[in-house]
């Protein structure tokens, strides 16, 4: 009774018991973890004992086996396998009888934590058994439903859990056999089929040699099919959730059964309940997804290897876009003040624009009438079903195709801005945002907006941002894109000048609203003033000048707010944050020019005073916008930023200890690189500190990874700035730069996602190289000449990787030049062993990127200096 007592009292309502009962939990966990978690199975296990605590051992024991964080969860791995096999086998044993308990919460706690054991055990070949185990429950005669319901989603969990190559052929066989049946045998209740159904979703992965086989391939499918057409709307659900991972994993073979999934999924979308429709047309988005990136990729790699591109959307065309379109008529009243809603009508315009984006000018012939024929109807529907419609098309199809369109239809849109009807005003927004977005691009020579046009645009939008919070929103979208649409014009550009005031005053008077119930309208107003600022003209300088008081002035009335609530201190940090943003974007712009640079210069003591008061607030929001804000006018006020490392420093080194936080502390090593920069050596009474948190940092399992590749980046930035005084770091820097090296070395080229990580980790590891090689140049380079062996092995196994990001490329060609440049006649040798620069270099030279061949060149004269020498 005593874990019964304790788990119960956990779950109490008097805050004291359940206090000492966590605590109790705490020490029972620490003293003994193998008995404590053998007593939570059997606590699970018996029939007698409340479903409450049962439920609660449950959700201990998956905590004790699994955890988001992935330092914490190898600890918990690593506890597991340690545990003696005898304890651990009556856990299973234990976990596999409760898959047949009567109690609903139990059966279905046990079955999730026998996965995470599987997670751990069966890519260890550790538990043979387990799937032969649960399916015999599956044969046998005698099993209750409610056991077969607990074992297929165990099935499902498991192989949610684990990966294809952790099981055999004949064990997935099993396992697909058993679901299938599950689905199709009439005895089976709902809840069985739907347990079935589930689990073929988390099964379909290890399906890709059932998949190949046209015979087992197309059972699976007419069972999904029928099953889709169950009377039990959640079953169906399932099956289309089913049919949605088929269409992307499986994409290749669908050809035989698209004309019955067609009628089935626009059969779903007219006539089925919500839930399933959706689903249905996920279908079709996942489609196009997958035609999207084969296109992608025919046209990035030649598409001489590419996949069989089958069009299947291209075919469909004709009875797929009136589908959609059907759907975009089934709005619901309050849906545009809620960004969380997902119906009909938005499942169907974001199927469109994927539509759109995979056919390209095929649909606009497809879609146009029916703008047409909505866009002046009396019912809002029809009115906004149309806008959202023609807003939808407008990313795929060609300029060419867009321009008259939109040319002939912008002026309704501006007026459509005046309809009585909310949901129109704020779908006609959207729009137009669109529009500037994609058919805005002054620079590339094309342009909706004109000269003649732009007072009348910003006429529109200007009174248009006085509407309800949600249609002010999308017109800030819209001011955003029109915006950035003259960056690529340059500094010459004054087409917004004459209107600069007025946008930033509205701006200004948005983001003060007291009428929206949340924080978006405020951001997106501030967001849209700082792409404002980015984009203005040289000759704007005066009026930004004088938008640099009202905002010190803003953030200044923030540190004065009452503070009575944990939530007032959110809604003063995000202030914070949004306020110490568009600081950094008018500092980098007024510094950029050396007639307005004075103005920073000038409020730098008073923005800098803000900035510590803004520390002092202890938001990590406001800690990273400050920090970025303050890196900005490190940059803008060069050596004189020395004068405030003092008070600054003690704010760095917490930014830089924020593990937690990640963000916050990669930035502040963002912003060591800028005080480096302005610095130079007067940063040298700081780097003992700053050099112990970044290998501190480095060597921090908890720290995300990402922080680490701007680490090494910041090593270099250092180097540079204090030069042959970096020679004390070298012993613990340069071990902790070779291991992650060969760290590099060793990543799975199939792992996308750590291979992107690689990327960025081998250019921050060449650019420390790059500043300590510069750095020692001059004074004492023979420092390096241990390294330069390992440095040049590992450019070469860089160079051997043909997936290489193009960064790593200039990365590594830059650090080669820079070892011939420091070391010389010392790198002949080691150049004649390792000849695989001639080609890395050849291939640079011929590249698109000027500032790769730029750097190519130079570094085969560097290489050439030495070879003579």
């Amino acid at each position: 009774m005593v874990y019964t007592n304790i788990l119960l009292a956990a779950q109490h309502a008097d805050a004291s018991l359940r206090k000492n009962a966590e605590e109790e939990i705490k020490r029972l966990q620490e003293n003994n973890l193998a008995d404590f978690l053998f007593s939570l199975s059997i606590e699970l296990a018996q029939e007698g004992k409340p479903p409450a605590s049962r439920k609660l051992a449950g959700i201990l024991l998956k905590n004790s086996l699994d955890a988001k964080d992935a330092v914490r969860k190898a600890q918990l791995i690593e506890q597991w396998v340690g545990m003696d096999v005898n304890i651990k086998s009556g856990i299973k044993g234990a976990l596999l009888g409760t898959l047949g308990s009567s109690v609903a919460e139990a059966r279905q706690t046990a079955s999730q934590v026998v996965a995470k054991v599987a997670a751990i055990e069966i890519p260890r070949k550790e538990w043979p058994d387990l799937i032969a185990s649960l399916l015999s429950n599956m044969t046998q005669q005698t099993s209750p439903a409610t056991l077969k319901q607990a074992t297929l989603e165990a099935l499902g969990y498991v192989c949610e859990e684990i990966s294809p190559q952790d099981i055999a052929q004949d064990e997935v066989n099993s396992v697909l056999t058993a679901v299938v049946q599950g689905m199709t045998l009439s005895d089976h209740g709902a809840e069985v089929r739907l347990a079935a159904t589930r689990a073929l979703f988390n099964a379909l992965d290890f399906a890709h040699s059932n998949f190949e086989n046209e015979m087992e391939r197309s059972y699976i499918m007419k069972v999904v099919c029928e099953t889709a057409i169950s009377k039990e709307t959640e079953i169906r659900q399932a099956a289309y959730e089913c049919l949605v991972s088929i269409s992307s994993t499986y994409y290749v073979v669908l050809e035989p059964y698209m004309q019955t999934l067609f009628e089935l999924t626009s059969k779903a979308v007219k006539e089925d309940e919500e839930p399933v429709a959706l689903q249905a047309i996920e279908f079709w988005s996942s489609i196009c997804d997958e035609e999207i990136e084969l296109q992608d990729y025919v046209e990035s790699d030649g598409g001489d290897s590419a996949p069989p591109h089958s069009q299947f959307i291209k075919k469909a065309l004709p009875s797929l876009v009136p589908m959609l379109l059907d759907t975009l008529l089934k709005q619901e009243e309050d849906q545009d003040q809620d960004d969380e809603i997902w119906n009909l009508s938005m499942a169907g315009g974001t199927c469109l624009r994927l539509v759109a984006r995979t056919v390209g000018d095929d649909i606009v012939s497809l879609v146009m009438p029916f703008v047409e024929a909505n866009i002046t109807k009396p019912d809002w529907r029809s009115r906004e079903a149309a806008t959202y419609a023609f807003g939808s098309i407008l990313e795929g199809p060609s300029v060419e195709k867009l321009s008259p369109l939109v040319n002939a239809g912008l002026e309704f849109l501006l007026n459509a801005m005046k309809d009585k009807n909310s949901h129109v005003k704020d779908t006609t927004a959207w729009t137009l945002s669109r529009i500037f977005e994609v058919l805005h691009t002054p620079g590339n020579g094309f342009s909706v907006i004109s000269p003649a046009n732009l007072p009348r645009v910003l006429g529109v939008l200007l009174e248009g941002i006085n509407d309800a919070p949600n249609v002010a929103e999308k017109v800030c979208g819209a001011i955003y894109y029109l915006a950035q649409g003259y960056e690529d014009l340059g500094s010459s550009s004054s087409h917004l000048s004459p209107y600069l005031p007025n946008m930033i005053a509205a701006l200004l008077t948005t983001a003060d609203r007291i009428d929206s119930g949340d924080l978006r309208l405020r951001t997106s107003a501030y967001e849209t003033l700082n792409e404002v600022v980015r984009c203005a003209n040289v000759s704007d300088s005066q009026i930004i000048a004088q938008l640099l008081p009202v905002i010190m002035s803003k953030l200044n009335q923030t540190l004065e707010l009452q503070i009575l609530s944990s939530d007032d201190r959110v809604k003063q940090g995000d202030l914070q944050a949004l306020l110490c943003g568009v600081l950094q974007v008018i500092i980098q712009k007024l510094s950029a020019s050396n007639e307005t640079k004075s103005i920073i210069l000038m409020a730098a003591d008073q923005m800098m005073i803000l900035f510590l008061k803004v520390f002092a607030c202890r938001s990590s929001t406001v800690h990273e916008e400050a920090m970025l804000a303050i890196g900005a006018l490190a940059y803008a006020t060069g050596a004189d930023f020395g004068k405030y490392m003092p008070d600054f420093y003690k704010y760095l080194e917490m930014g830089l200890q924020n593990f937690e936080e990640y963000q916050v502390c990669s930035v502040s090593v963002g912003v060591v690189g800028d005080i480096c920069r302005a610095l130079d050596e007067n940063v040298l009474p700081y780097c003992d500190g700053i050099m112990g948190h970044l290998l501190k940092d480095l060597s921090n399992g908890m720290l995300h990874r990402s922080v680490k590749p701007p680490i090494f980046s910041c090593f270099g930035d250092i180097a540079l700035a204090i030069g042959i005084h970096f020679e004390k770091y070298l012993p613990y820097a340069m071990p902790m730069m070779q291991g992650a090296s060969e760290v590099c070395a060793q990543m799975d080229p199939e792992d996308e996602e750590m291979m992107d990580y690689g990327n960025q980790l081998r250019r921050g590891i060449f650019e420390a190289y790059s500043g300590i090689l510069q750095g020692v140049k001059n004074s004492k380079p023979e420092l390096m000449l241990p390294f330069a062996a390992h440095l040049l092995q590992f450019i070469e196994v860089v160079f051997a990787d043909k997936q290489r990001d193009e960064s790593v490329s200039k990365a590594a060609v830059a650090v080669m030049g820079d070892l011939a440049d420091t070391l010389g006649p010392n790198m002949k040798i080691l150049f004649k062993d390792r000849n695989f620069y001639v080609e890395f270099l050849n291939e640079c030279l011929v590249s698109d990127d000027d500032q790769l061949k730029e750097t190519a060149t130079w570094t085969q004269g560097m290489i050439g200096r030495v070879l003579v020498s």
